[in-house]
């Protein structure tokens, strides 16, 4: 009788994405830092017109392509990103990637370069902060071929102190794979 192979492991689903998890995401988040962080670029960039938005947006683009990088440096070296970082190196491959958005869906600090520095066009920024604090959107698992690993993004609205208005959103990228090592190991 020949031996059964086993069961290829099915790929993640969003309900890997559990409660527990969200609340995990939601401790590092509602920190003086982020709230700090939002508030003061919600302040600066009070009124901006679209076209301004899109002005910054193309400015980041061109930057990725070029040794002059001021507003990528800048956005890089705020302590919110060093915030982000330090919380992303800690918990060694679980975030692949996680980024702060102000009001206007600009981001406000990050781990990694994003592609854009404007997120208001998007559903990780439309279906969280417009639609409230405790607004919560994940969107589907992808297979990352290049790393060989599943991610998925989970977007969450950031509120103010007394979390009863938003102020802004983020989303954190989740190695999938990893995720669901920890929790069949009981570490998460």
């Amino acid at each position: 009788m020949a031996a059964v192979e086993p069961a290829a492991p099915l790929p993640p689903t969003v309900q890997d994405v559990t409660p527990d998890v969200i609340a995990s995401l939601r401790d590092f988040i509602n920190t003086e830092i982020v709230r700090a962080s939002i508030v003061n670029q919600n302040r600066k960039y009070a009124g901006m017109t679209e076209s301004r938005i899109i002005e910054l947006d193309d400015k980041w683009r061109a930057e990725r392509k070029s040794d002059d990088q001021p507003l990528i440096s800048a956005t890089l070296t705020n302590p919110l990103s060093s915030y982000l970082t330090r919380v992303q190196a800690h918990n060694v491959g679980l975030y692949t990637e996680m980024f702060v958005m102000d009001a206007n869906g600009l981001n406000v600090g990050q781990s990694n370069i994003t592609s854009d520095y404007w997120q208001g066009d998007e559903a990780k920024f439309q279906k969280t902060y417009p639609a409230g604090p405790d607004a919560v959107f994940v969107d589907e698992p992808e297979f990352d071929d290049e790393m060989g690993i599943w991610r998925i993004q989970v977007n969450m609205a950031i509120a103010d102190e007394t979390g009863s208005q938003a102020i802004g959103a983020v989303t954190v990228e989740l190695n999938l794979s990893e995720l669901q090592r920890r929790q069949q190991m009981g570490t998460l």
